[in-house]
């Protein structure tokens, strides 16, 4: 095995841990619903997770580890990810907001960083921006 096939198995592996927080995340209410398997489908093809490991993780989510990246952009792409899954339906219920936040802990952010991340995050996917973060986001580049 080369160098590169270790790496890439790596790199599999963690993307396979995603897909299954996103699936664990998707299934916190019972049935998946139609918007979440949609997204669930699409970050499967983006995370190139095969039809077989599709149907194993959507049996038993909680069988694969979290692997955190290793930087800060990644593991917050992760968390929107998550919180794409979780808004695909609309709303955010309580078992979500918990399962998010011990997710956002195994991403490597710290307890309080979590809650606030979760919390803002939260306010942003409801449509709570203010006038100055609307314009921050906005000007962003």
């Amino acid at each position: 095995m080369s160098f590169t096939d270790l790496f890439e198995s790596g790199t599999h592996r963690r993307n396979l841990g995603h897909f299954a927080s996103m699936a664990n995340i998707a299934s916190t209410h019972g049935a998946i619903h139609e918007n979440e398997e949609k997204l669930l489908k699409r970050f499967a093809r983006k995370l190139d997770i095969s039809e077989l490991e599709y149907e194993e993780v959507l049996k038993n989510p909680s069988k694969y580890p979290i692997n955190p990246p290793n930087t800060a952009d990644d593991r917050l792409e992760r968390l929107l990810d998550l919180f794409k899954i979780i808004f695909a339906d609309h709303e955010i219920d309580d078992d979500e907001r918990v399962l998010i936040e011990r997710y956002a802990i195994g991403l490597g952010y710290t307890e309080e960083l979590a809650t606030t991340l979760i919390k803002r995050s939260i306010e942003i996917f409801n449509g709570g921006l203010d006038l100055e973060d609307y314009r921050y986001l906005l000007n962003k580049k």
